[in-house]
């Protein structure tokens, strides 16, 4: 008998932004991605604020996705997909993010898309936002620091469960949004860059329009939440969280505290408004110590009380070590930032591989949250080769998942209520972070390169068949 429910939601991850291409095509407008240009491991990316005719934009083509999703979806199938998570492209539905009525050809898109999953006996699970704010909305408002963003998010909302209500049943309201408590936050998800042109690496550190506008993306998600509950009952809505798991360096308590204190603001803060409703205690001190100061109206408490998540999702890649000692060494990572743990290795990126770290963290979020979980992202990043026969060995990823999926399993054991599985990047698509193609994840090989060159053509890795295999069984033949 399987240790994962029998209804486990098996499947992959992708974001429009990364995978769809057509970035100006059939009434889109440009986000910031768009805006985007490529870079690597060893360089940024830029922002841009225009389109520049010299600089490569990988958004703009990305896998085409647009034009393939039936070819890709059918190999999704053919794995055994029961859950796919993907994301709407925000300027498809308001190209500018500030229209009173929707474009109705992005509207028909998504119907196909979801229309197809169907037709494979997938469900969808949809990302409203996935770090692809209307570039315009950055332009006229500096992204989320503005409260009028509210109003143009819960009318994107609302469309979209007023659309799909009968097509999508699982649905979360903004992608990573504890991302936005570090710099590149700004960037990827609270578009807190009007006027910024230049590498991510340069990115001013502006604390105080960051959480702003993330009191304002916190309740939007309410009344997006509230406005489904109310309106279509059958629907369950979701939080979605880079988990980003911390141990202390060292016994020290200085190490312990520093670490708790990360773990707060880093992967509690934004759950804890978004599953209990309220700003937690210890918000009070960070915001005196750095300067913050949220500017709230009233009724805002009621509105958050009001537009809870039904279920709790999560981003997992890895995890580092915290310590209060100002001359220790960095770890690698985009997002997540700490000092290297001496019993882990690392991928190409410098991320350190940690499964076990995996069942930890799913403890630590059922005991405080008690809610059903979704792993929604988990994955490595590597420089796939083809073999001699033209085929991507990915032994080295097949590895990855086969221990993160059995730490999956433990923390069932453990008691955890877990949902579903969807890993990163199921077919190769463009590096959010990065811009880069060259940084793969997928079970599904896309010739297409960082230069933007390629022919799009879609192969099955190694990997394919092994997770094939692997859904088949409900992880039991790992």
């Amino acid at each position: 008998m399987s240790v994962l429910r029998e209804d486990f939601l098996w499947g992959g991850a992708v974001a429009a932004n990364q995978c769809e291409g057509a970035w100006n095509a059939d009434g889109k407008g440009p986000s910031v991605p768009d805006m985007c240009t490529n870079g690597s491991a060893k360089e940024a990316k830029w922002v841009t604020t225009e389109i520049r005719p010299d600089r490569l934009y990988p958004s703009h083509e990305a896998i085409d996705f647009y034009h393939r999703y039936e070819e890709d979806i059918s190999l999704f199938a053919e794995m055994g997909f029961r859950c796919f998570r993907l994301s709407i492209n925000w300027t498809r539905i308001f190209p500018t993010g500030m229209e009173t009525e929707p474009n109705e050809k992005g509207l028909e898109y998504y119907d196909r898309v979801f229309d197809c999953c169907r037709k494979y006996g997938i469900e969808p699970l949809v990302t409203i936002s996935h770090y692809e704010l209307p570039y315009a909305l950055v332009e006229r408002y500096n992204g989320w620091e503005s409260r009028e963003l509210i109003d143009c998010y819960v009318r994107y909302a609302r469309t979209l469960f007023d659309r799909y209500h009968g097509k999508v049943k699982y649905w979360l309201t903004f992608n990573e949004i504890n991302s936005s408590v570090v710099p590149l936050g700004a960037v990827v998800n609270t578009g807190t860059i009007r006027g910024f042109e230049g590498p991510v690496s340069a990115l001013p550190d502006k604390k105080q329009e960051r959480f702003q506008a993330l009191h304002h993306m916190f309740l939007a998600s309410a009344l997006a939440v509230k406005y489904a509950h109310d309106h279509y009952p059958g629907l369950l809505i979701g939080d979605m969280n880079l988990f980003s798991v911390s141990y202390p360096l060292s016994p020290d308590p200085d190490d312990v505290l520093k670490n708790q204190q990360n773990m707060n603001m880093n992967n509690w803060f934004c759950s804890d408004i978004q599953v209990r409703g309220a700003y937690p205690f210890y918000a009070k001190r960070f915001f005196e110590e750095n300067g913050i100061t949220i500017r709230k109206e009233a009724g805002d408490e009621e509105i958050l009380k009001e537009g809870t998540v039904d279920f709790y999702t999560f981003s997992y890649y890895m995890s580092t070590c915290i310590t209060a000692k100002n001359d220790a060494a960095a770890a690698g990572g985009n997002i997540i930032s700490g000092v290297p743990n001496p019993y882990l290795k690392s991928s190409d990126w410098g991320w350190q591989i940690d499964p076990k770290g995996l069942r930890f963290s799913l403890n630590e979020i059922y005991s405080r949250y008690g809610l059903p979980m979704m792993v929604v992202e988990n994955g490595l990043g590597a420089y796939d080769q083809k073999g001699e026969d033209g085929v991507v060995h990915d032994s080295y990823r097949i590895d990855y998942l086969r221990q993160h999926i059995e730490q999956m399993k433990e923390a069932v054991r453990d008691g955890v209520d877990l949902m579903g599985y969807t890993p990163w990047g199921c077919i190769d698509l463009v590096s959010a972070t990065t811009g880069e193609m060259a940084k793969r994840y997928g079970f599904i090989y896309v010739n297409k390169f960082d230069d933007g060159t390629g022919d799009l053509t879609r192969e099955k890795k190694e990997s394919f068949w092994w997770y094939q295999k692997v859904i088949r069984s409900n992880g039991e033949e790992l």
